[in-house]
């Protein structure tokens, strides 16, 4: 089916209380496995691709995008494709041509000032696009290694009445808040801060994206969803999946060669997670 767009889809989860399922590809097995387990559970999904995925790619953005809008195209349910965690002005301006119908603009190492001027320039230009534009504000950490962010920590949590004067000025169409959860976690034990995520979903009026969410026990995510999360973004879970499918495949075949035998196993273990993650984050009537 034709792309969906992501504005389109979080609209609708909005609509419905719910949230969508946003899920971090690096490989076509990656994108295959969103897919096929978005089908198996008939909802509609969205592949983000990251521009550290798009510098493992040997920088180029293209292969992978054709490969994520081509599964779009042949997919049962509706797929749209985001561009996540952008800090390159020169990628940000690959995502019309690529089929991407929003980006996640990543100034948020900056401080507030410099990171206001960054996206609100960013959101001007990809608003003259047609793209739908996602900021973050506060760190989540846990990005390129760097340790998460103390709870207590300076930053570490998204001030509302600041969020609020940021979401106006720089006129994003969604915010991700930092409220406990951590980029790259490889145990699911984090715990968010629902206090301050109620008091951010009663302050903003865009919806609200949550980063870092591999982190997050299942009863953690249905209270984010229920709190005002409507876009729930996951990655190392996949790579978790994949990896610990190939590495059990591997130990018992010690002897394979074929590439294509230990990646089913970890194309379909991602699978699996995928329509795990969606039945949680849309509910069971998914």
């Amino acid at each position: 089916m034709p792309l969906a767009t992501t504005g389109d889809l979080i609209t609708r989860a909005v609509a419905a209380r719910s949230a969508v399922a946003a899920f971090n590809v690096v490989t076509l097995e990656h994108i295959e496995a969103v897919v096929a387990g978005a089908e198996s559970v008939r909802t509609p999904v969205v592949l983000q691709v990251s521009e550290n995925a798009v510098k493992f790619r040997y920088g180029r953005l293209l292969p992978l995008a054709r490969a994520a809008v081509a599964a779009a195209e042949g997919a049962a349910v509706p797929v749209a494709l985001h561009l996540d965690h952008v800090r390159s002005d020169g990628l940000l301006r690959q995502a019309p041509d690529a089929g991407f119908s929003s980006v996640m603009y990543d100034a948020s190492r900056l401080p507030y000032t410099e990171n206001l001027a960054a996206t609100r320039a960013a959101a001007d230009w990809a608003h003259a696009q047609g793209l739908w534009i996602e900021a973050e504000l506060g760190e989540v950490g846990g990005k390129n290694g760097e340790a998460p962010l103390d709870a207590h920590a300076p930053g570490a949590r998204t001030d509302p009445a600041e969020a609020r004067s940021f979401v106006a000025d720089s006129a994003v169409d969604a915010l991700a808040v930092a409220v406990g959860s951590s980029h790259a976690m490889t145990t699911r034990t984090a715990a968010l801060d629902h206090d301050l995520l109620k008091e951010l979903s009663g302050t903003l009026d865009v919806p609200l994206v949550l980063h870092g969410s591999s982190g997050l026990p299942d009863d953690e995510l249905v209270a984010a969803v229920a709190g005002g999360i409507a876009k729930v973004n996951v990655g190392t879970a996949l790579n978790i999946a994949m990896t610990g499918a190939i590495r059990e495949y591997l130990a018992s075949h010690p002897d394979a060669v074929d590439s294509r035998r230990y990646l089913t196993v970890g194309r379909e273990a991602m699978a699996r997670t995928v329509a795990a993650l969606i039945g949680v984050v849309t509910g069971p009537t998914a």
